[in-house]
């Protein structure tokens, strides 16, 4: 698997170059070749109730959920909030250059941060403003609370005014010499920032950036700088205070968010984030082995080795199941008890996109080349 690196202290002038360097650096062999897939088990029916195109999608797109609501946006820029109950666009607007970063949003506003490193926020089918950013920034932006939050590949993370633009504040910190170029933490529990910094989760005050908490969750290892990174992945999975997440090529662990405590940390070797809820927690290895842990002490349930090397999505679990896409445009529901096959959906033959998120009991799948899918699973 290819990953692309980035170098904080350069982030500003010679991001391309290093990404192209560094991606190249950390080719890994070529993967093994998958087993045949199993017959579909049709064992669960799947619905699909609306689809609408977006434009091809090849940067990190975090598709967001605030309620219905769910952000999308193209490599072009053009940044839409679609109504997940019938696949109607809220609005459309052109965030006026291709995309690093999006979307964040509340319902409302929307987030994006482009190759120019320029944040754009736009409402009501317009930009309402926009910030140069002193670095590149791969995670999609928080809006919460009238601000806007972003984190940069510098491991800066910054705070604006929600309806002006205005900088409110900017915390800076060193770390290891590489940041993954992918979607990290950036999130909110209750009245606290929350923000991967590397290995570390941060509990902020959102209102100057001052840490309240830090919690280390992996130790650099390794004879090289690629071999050391452990940078905290996007894909959490919360129930109230209580978080679980990924750190890259390391471990899975859950922290108490209120009381900044670490609950448990458990070696994993993957590079996408979890899914899970009160007793599970759900995610993919580097090899596509699906793996559950009880989330209580991240003792390992179950893993599935059915569906290794199609480069698959992080997880989401559907209550009695989960579902995963892979690189060749299919969905794969699976039993929550044990990974069994349950169903398989073939949507336009590109990879899926992004991990498929819940809007209501609407499921929303994204696929490169920009085919949006309202499914129900019944």
């Amino acid at each position: 698997m290819t990953r692309r690196f980035l170098r904080p202290l350069a982030a500003a002038l010679l991001a391309a170059l290093l990404a192209a360097l560094l991606a190249a650096c950390s080719s890994s062999p070529k993967r093994p070749e998958p087993a045949p897939l199993q017959p579909d088990p049709q064992k669960l029916s799947v619905r699909q109730v609306w689809t609408a195109e977006l434009g091809k999608v090849s940067f990190p797109l975090v598709v967001q959920t605030a309620g219905a609501t769910v952000g999308l946006a193209s490599d072009a820029g053009d940044v839409s909030l679609l109504d997940a109950r019938t696949g109607e666009v809220l609005w459309r607007a052109p965030a006026g250059a291709s995309l690093n970063a999006g979307v964040g949003h509340d319902g409302r506003s929307a987030a994006v941060v482009t190759t120019d490193n320029e944040l754009v926020v736009l409402q009501a089918g317009k930009p309402l403003w926009r910030q140069r950013l002193s670095a590149p920034s791969y995670t999609a932006p928080l809006v919460a609370g009238a601000r806007v939050f972003v984190l940069g590949a510098d491991r800066s993370v910054s705070a604006f005014d929600g309806a002006t633009g205005r900088r409110l504040w900017t915390q800076t910190r060193t770390g290891e010499p590489l940041v993954l170029r992918q979607p990290g933490v950036l999130m909110a529990v209750g009245d606290t920032l929350v923000v991967g910094l590397g290995a570390r989760l941060v509990g902020m005050n959102p209102l100057n950036g001052t840490s309240r908490w830090e919690l280390p969750l992996a130790s650099p290892r390794g004879t090289n700088d690629v071999e050391r990174l452990v940078d905290l992945v996007s894909g959490v999975a919360r129930q109230g205070d209580n978080v679980c997440l990924r750190s890259f090529q390391a471990t899975v662990g859950c922290v108490d968010a209120a009381r900044g405590a670490l609950l448990w940390t458990k070696p994993a070797a993957g590079a996408s984030g979890l899914s899970g809820d009160a007793e599970l927690l759900l995610g993919v290895e580097f090899d596509d082995t699906v793996v559950a842990w009880r989330r209580a002490d991240g003792e390992r349930l179950w893993s599935s080795q059915t569906l290794r090397y199609r480069r698959l999505t992080a997880p989401l679990l559907l209550g009695a199941g989960l579902v995963v896409g892979d690189e060749g445009g299919r969905l794969h529901f699976l039993a929550r008890a044990d990974g069994a096959l349950q169903a398989r959906l073939e949507t336009d033959g590109s990879p899926i996109a992004t991990p498929p998120v819940l809007a209501g009991n609407t499921l929303v799948v994204v696929t490169r080349k920009g085919r949006v899918l309202g499914l129900r699973p019944e």
